[in-house]
């Protein structure tokens, strides 16, 4: 049987968004990709802490207890597919049912969120918002210090 989304609110949201990724971010704006990714591996075994939206990812799937999937949540990143490992294994760790996501490798990601059937997208990045917005998708900014 094919996966359908068909009835689904699909709510990307970049790893910063959902995990508390500051500290590695400071790094990754630096414009050292070598130490970021190599931070990220070191880590990739140590669960990231909930970031400001996380709680909100919580109860968005919690609409999902009972007979068909109401929600689906998709990371939407910055970040390179080494820390996407992380950020999927931190998931995991904490019981969220996140399977899909997109790394960009620090291209602005707003290109992904049609293909991705995004009806909402949440980041900490204003210009990720601002180009989700001009591109008539729905998006805000979250504060990671909120």
């Amino acid at each position: 049987m094919s996966v359908t989304l068909a009835g689904q609110l699909v709510v990307a949201i970049s790893s910063r968004a959902l995990f508390d990724f500051e500290e590695e971010n400071k790094l990754f704006e630096s414009g050292d990709d070598r130490d970021y990714m190599r931070l990220q591996l070191q880590r990739v075994d140590a669960p990231a802490q909930p970031g400001v939206a996380f709680s909100l990812v919580q109860k968005l799937l919690a609409f999902n207890r009972g007979d068909a999937p109401r929600v689906e949540v998709v990371i939407l990143s910055r970040n390179d597919p080494v820390s996407g490992m992380r950020v999927f294994r931190s998931a995991q760790h904490y019981g969220l049912p996140i399977q899909r996501g997109v790394f960009t490798r620090g291209a602005s990601p707003w290109r992904y969120l049609k293909p991705l059937h995004a009806h909402l997208f949440l980041s900490a990045n204003a210009e990720d918002v601002r180009s989700a917005l001009g591109a008539g998708v729905p998006a805000a900014r979250v504060l990671p210090h909120s």
